[in-house]
C-alpha cells in the first residue's frame, strides 16, 4: 500500500483548488458576459428628421356628390314615341335631339291650319276690295251709309279671322316642333324609362333623366364647433375644398365653397356646406361618398415630424429620440393635428432632432441604434426627378 508524501499532497490540493475555483468563476461570470452583450448590441432603425414649415389648418369630413343640375325630361304633346337618339348612360349637349314622337298627326294639323289660313286671305282680299269700292259708291251718293258700314265690318271680321288663323298656325309649328325632343342642357343620360312604340302623355310621362356632372357640387357637414371659424375665413375670400374620391386617392379634386347653410341642425350639430368642383374628368359622380378637406388658413412655423415616429403609451404620445451617441431616450409630446403624413408637434420637439420612424418595438431608453437610413423631410417633399 502506497502513500502520499507531504509535498506532493500539498501540490495536488493547490491543483484541485485552481480547478474548482476557475469552475466556480466562468459560472459567475457567464449572466454577465451576456448582459453586457446585450447592452452592446445596436437595435437596427430608421429616422428622421424634425422640420419646421407652413402646414394649412383644415377639417376632414365625409362629403356627398350631387349634380350640378338635374331634369327629367317628358314629352309635350300625346303621341307614340318614335326614335330615340343615344344609349343609356351618353353624355349628351345642349340641344342634341333625343327622342321624337310620332309628326303624322301634327304635321296634318298644320297643314289644315295653313289651308284655313290661306282660304281666309282670299277672303279677306275680296272684302277689302269690296268695301274699297263700296266706300266710293258711298262718296258718290250711290249707296247708303248703312251699306257702306256692312261693307267695311265684312272686311274686318275677315282681317280678325287670318289673325285667328296665322295664329293657329303657329300654335300648330309649335306642337309639331315639340315632336322633336332635344336636351335642355349638357349631361349624362341615365336609364330609358320609355321605349319606342310606347304611347307617351303630354307633361306626365317621364322618358329620361339628365345629370349635369361638369360643373359637380359636393355636400358636406361640419361640427357646429367650427362654424365661427368657418364664417370667419369665408368672410376673407373662398376657401378651398378638396374631393378625394374612394379608391382613387392619389390626386384630390379641387373646388370651392359657395354654400353656406343659415342653420345648424339640432338633431346632428353640424351645419350644411356645399362647395363646386370643374370635375372636368368626371372623377366625382353623383351621389358618390368622398372624402372632403376643408381648407381653413395656414400655420407658418409649426414644428412637425412624421406620423410613424409619435407612439402612444399610458402616459400620453411620446416619441424616441436619438441622441449624437447613438443612443434613444424617449420623450414625452404634446401633438397636433396631422395633414399628410405629418403630425405637428406642439411640445417635445425642437428642429433638427432625430426620431425613430420605425424599429421603436425593440427601444428602451438608453438603448443603441444602428441607423438604417434616414428619412428627410426636404427629399419626401421635393423628391429628385430622374
Amino acid at each position: 500500500m502506497g502513500f502520499v508524501r507531504p509535498r506532493q499532497a500539498l501540490s495536488l490540493y493547490l491543483i484541485l483548488s485552481s480547478v474548482l475555483l476557475w469552475s466556480a468563476c466562468s459560472q459567475n461570470d457567464a449572466p454577465g458576459d451576456a448582459a453586457q452583450a446585450a447592452m452592446n448590441f445596436a437595435v437596427p432603425v430608421t429616422v428622421a428628421t424634425v422640420t419646421q414649415k407652413t402646414v394649412p389648418v383644415e377639417v376632414g369630413v365625409i362629403g356627398n356628390g350631387e349634380a350640378y343640375s338635374t331634369v327629367v325630361v317628358k314629352s309635350q304633346v300625346d303621341g307614340q314615341l318614335h326614335s330615340v337618339y343615344f344609349q343609356e348612360g351618353q353624355d349628351v349637349k345642349e340641344g342634341d335631339q333625343l327622342f321624337t314622337i310620332d309628326p303624322r298627326p301634327y304635321d296634318a294639323a298644320l297643314m289644315q291650319a295653313d289651308a284655313n289660313l290661306a282660304r281666309d286671305l282670299a277672303q279677306e282680299k275680296n272684302a277689302r276690295a269690296q268695301a274699297d269700292r263700296a266706300q266710293k259708291l258711298y262718296e258718290d251718293g250711290l249707296i247708303s251709309k248703312e251699306q257702306n258700314d256692312q261693307f267695311h265690318t265684312n272686311a274686318g271680321a275677315l282681317e280678325a279671322a287670318v289673325r285667328a288663323d296665322q295664329a293657329a298656325v303657329e300654335n300648330a309649328k309649335i306642337q309639331l316642333g315639340y315632336c322633336s325632343i332635344r336636351s335642355p342642357l349638357g349631361g349624362r343620360t341615365g336609364k330609358l324609362l320609355v321605349h319606342v312604340g310606347n304611347i307617351v302623355k303630354a307633361n306626365d310621362t317621364a322618358l329620361v333623366e339628365i345629370n349635369q356632372i361638369s360643373p359637380l357640387y359636393v355636400s358636406f357637414s361640419v361640427p357646429e364647433q367650427y362654424l365661427q371659424e368657418v364664417k370667419a375665413y369665408q368672410a376673407r375670400g373662398k376657401l378651398k375644398v378638396e374631393a378625394i374620391p374612394p379608391q382613387d386617392e392619389a390626386r384630390a379634386e379641387q373646388g370651392v365653397l359657395t354654400f353656406f347653410n343659415n342653420t345648424v341642425d339640432n338633431t346632428t350639430g353640424s351645419i350644411l356646406l356645399r362647395a363646386t368642383f370643374h370635375n372636368a374628368e368626371k372623377r366625382l359622380w353623383p351621389g358618390q361618398f368622398v372624402n372632403v378637406v376643408l381648407r381653413l388658413t395656414s400655420r407658418p412655423n409649426a414644428v412637425v415630424a412624421p406620423t410613424q415616429a409619435v407612439q402612444t403609451g399610458q402616459a400620453g404620445h411620446y416619441v424616441f429620440v436619438v441622441d449624437p451617441n447613438l443612443t434613444v431616450n424617449s420623450r414625452s409630446v404634446v401633438v397636433g393635428p396631422t395633414i399628410g403624413g405629418e403630425t405637428v408637434i406642439e411640445k417635445g420637439l425642437r428642429v433638427g432632432d432625430k426620431v425613430v420612424t420605425d424599429g421603436q418595438l425593440r427601444l428602451y431608453p438608453g438603448a443603441k441604434v444602428e441607423v438604417k437610413a434616414s428619412l428627410k423631410s426636404d427629399e419626401a417633399a421635393n423628391p429628385k426627378s430622374e
